[in-house]
């Protein structure tokens, strides 16, 4: 066990990171309750043990294509905003839930891209989260897509887990992903790709690993999470991208378990 991922155990403020890939189903688009409820659950008991937990979560447009019966995403942005308005309270609806049923409060957090960067925005939006955290409630953030438009929006919920890390000071950062981690080759297409246990330096070389901007695998894909780790890290935040399908991996990953790919902070 490195001593990176030793350090885990010790880790109090943690953003945890979920992307539609992992709680809904890749064929009908519609949400994965079974899984929602194991991860709700292991969050509910990291809360239990006394950890402080943010939870950044995609899925409004999914839950809004589930609710409206669509076979698939729609094309215009306007259709998109109104699928986010529509399936937030859907998803909501469901956290509140099975947060309720593990004895949680949840609060609801919309951001845009002001909300981060805006000097009084981001003060006001790290004094509200402050204030959650106090009461003992866990704070559910997402991009306000129903109303941003491309000059203020982030773009996707990995870089927006990043700017809140660094916003609320977090020890962690967990990205909850479709994958295992980072790899050194593409890993659908080359069945001898293995996967890098641990990235020191996010390096052009590193990059180009998770295809670069402007690809199919740059937009929500690997490349926006190497992007929120390289974020995380220039703030002293440890980032790790795990495979958020595998029942308990959050858990095992915080016990310092050899789970997915750790970006460890280098910081005294």
């Amino acid at each position: 066990m490195s001593n990176a991922r030793l350090k885990l155990k010790n880790a109090h403020r943690i953003v945890i990171k979920v992307g539609t890939s992992t709680l809904a189903y890749p064929e009908t688009k519609k949400l994965n309750l079974s899984r929602i409820d194991h991860l709700i659950r292991d969050i509910a008991d990291l809360h239990n043990s006394g950890k402080e937990i943010i939870f950044v979560s995609s899925g409004a447009i999914a839950a809004g294509i589930g609710r409206m019966g669509l076979p698939a995403k729609p094309d215009t942005v306007p259709e998109n905003q109104a699928l986010a308005a529509i399936g937030q309270g859907v998803l909501m609806h469901i956290y509140e839930k099975f947060f309720a049923e593990y004895g949680k409060t949840m609060a609801q957090l919309l951001l845009t891209g002001n909300d981060t960067i805006d000097a009084h925005a981001r003060e006001n939006s790290r004094n509200s989260l402050m204030a959650i955290l106090k009461m003992g409630v866990i704070p559910v953030i997402n991009e306000n897509d129903a109303v941003a438009t491309d000059e203020i929006r982030i773009g996707d919920n990995d870089n927006l887990s990043a700017l809140v890390a660094t916003m609320i000071d977090a020890d962690v950062l967990i990205i909850l992903t479709d994958i295992d981690g980072v790899y050194n080759s593409n890993p659908k297409t080359n069945s001898q790709a293995k996967l890098i246990d641990e990235i020191n330096e996010i390096t052009p070389e590193i990059e180009a690993l998770a295809g670069g901007a402007g690809t199919k695998l740059g937009t929500g894909g690997m490349f926006t999470k190497i992007q929120a780790a390289k974020k995380a890290l220039a703030a002293g935040i440890t980032t790790l991208i795990i495979q958020g399908s595998e029942i308990g991996a959050l858990r095992r990953c915080l016990q310092g378990e050899k789970i997915g790919t750790i970006f460890p902070a280098h910081r005294e």
